[in-house]
């Protein structure tokens, strides 16, 4: 565990200062627990006079210093008398008044960060329910289809209600793939990223049920495949041959149910058809393609791209996007596309994200359609318990913005755990080319 920032000794690099030694550009850290003072972090660079006398009203017989994180070096030491006491009533009054006004919002900021956590674990249990139902439906399929269907069809109701009550939390989701998720894993992926989608499309409840249910059997025709062939990205061209069988071994399968609409047989079946006509089993042309099919092939190439078989090549997910939109767009319908790139926002939930304070965050919240760069960040501050994780809100703390996406297979485990703690990086699914 991190040491915590209540740490009454000075920490690697710090030095011991005092309120006297401070002006703004100096770094301080407050050796009290977060929610003991009213600053948002412990640690910081100070801002203003205010700040100051704010540190100095706490009457703290230690501070620490990283010199290495000051812009200006602390003052010399001298027998000031403190600045709060020689303040009088009304700047005491007004020092009180502001503090009181600072711990309101950290409070409030604590609750944001309580209710967040209470809607990622409910959705993190409509997940793990939901993939051992898909485990077991399609490593039954073949031995009882109408059984399988009529799981799975469970699952793809419940998701579509879980994913209309709370899409940012099924977002982090995917990005926190468990290790022991296996492929039922990509598939609920790509069943979310369909919804989702096709949520972002207008379509009716009832068609993003269907949906649904053609995402989450859309690699059925993999079982039969060797896992050497599945699980190697550099197939020869026999070896590709069967790779691509899949798709109508698949939709053989899924007809022997009997029960599946001819939407849901034709997304299993052409859900590798491109709109360009490079596409498998049978080169179709842009909208010759079925409708379901072109919104799971664009479901299915983000999740390739965001969670490969080797995550070593695993894209952010604002890069994934990026690479869709400005190197693919041929592949896939433009619309389409272009309304899941919206859906998703620049930054979607479950990305990691560096500020232009230099601090690392999630982001937990997408951005509103009024401000798309802004979305809610939980920032990465091992010194405050995760509990209460700072979260800040880009709309309304304009102070800070998102300098850049980053990779998480590029960030420590340390931080991983903390951001995303489901997520595991070993975690592959059973998947092939894109």
């Amino acid at each position: 565990m991190p040491k915590s920032e209540h740490n009454p000794e000075p920490l690697a690099g710090e030095i011991r200062v005092d309120a006297s030694q401070l002006r703004p550009g100096v770094h301080v850290r407050l050796p009290l627990s977060w929610l003991q003072h009213q600053f948002l972090f412990n640690s910081f660079v100070i801002d203003d006079e205010d700040q100051i006398r704010q540190i100095a009203a706490l009457n703290l017989p230690q501070l620490y210093c990283d010199p290495a994180r000051c812009k200006v070096p602390p003052l010399p030491k001298t027998a000031a008398a403190n600045p709060a006491a020689e303040a009088d009533a009304a700047e005491r009054a007004r020092l009180a008044a502001l503090a009181a006004r600072q711990m309101a919002d950290k409070r409030q900021r604590a609750q944001v960060m309580t209710e967040l956590r209470g809607r990622l674990n409910t959705a993190q249990k409509h997940y793990s329910s939901a993939a051992k139902t898909v485990v077991t439906a399609i490593g039954r399929f073949d031995a009882d289809p109408k059984e399988s269907v009529r799981q799975v069809s469970q699952v793809s109701e419940a998701s579509t209600a879980a994913l209309l009550a709370d899409p940012d939390s099924a977002l982090v989701l995917i990005a926190e793939k468990a290790r022991d998720d296996g492929s039922a894993a990509h598939s609920l992926s790509v069943m979310t990223l369909t919804l989702l989608l096709g949520k972002q499309a207008g379509l009716p409840r009832e068609a993003l049920s269907a949906l649904g249910i053609g995402a989450l059997l859309h690699d059925i025709g993999k079982a039969g495949i060797k896992s050497s062939i599945l699980h190697n990205p550099q197939r020869n061209k026999f070896e590709e041959e069967i790779y691509r069988l899949h798709c109508r071994d698949g939709y053989e399968s899924a007809l022997r149910a009997g029960t599946l609409s001819p939407s849901m047989l034709e997304a299993v079946l052409y859900h590798h058809e491109r709109y360009d006509g490079h596409g498998f089993p049978a080169g179709l042309v842009g909208e010759a393609t079925p409708l379901a099919a072109r919104v799971i092939a664009i479901a299915d190439r983000f999740d390739n791209l965001a969670n490969p078989m080797d995550y070593r090549n695993a894209l952010s997910p604002s890069e994934a996007l990026s690479t869709m939109w400005a190197r693919e767009r041929h592949a896939f319908d433009a619309i389409l596309l272009q309304l899941f790139v919206r859906a998703m926002g620049v930054y979607p939930p479950g990305s990691i994200v560096q500020l232009t304070d230099g601090r690392i965050g999630a982001v937990v919240v997408s951005a509103p359609a009024s401000h798309p760069l802004c979305p809610q960040v939980m920032l990465h501050e091992p010194t405050i318990p995760r509990s209460q994780a700072i979260i800040v809100d880009l709309t309304r703390d304009r102070g800070v913005a998102i300098e850049k996406a980053l990779r998480l297979q590029e960030r420590s485990d340390e931080e991983l755990d903390y951001l995303l703690p489901r997520r595991k990086l070993n975690w592959f699914h059973g998947g092939g080319k894109a």
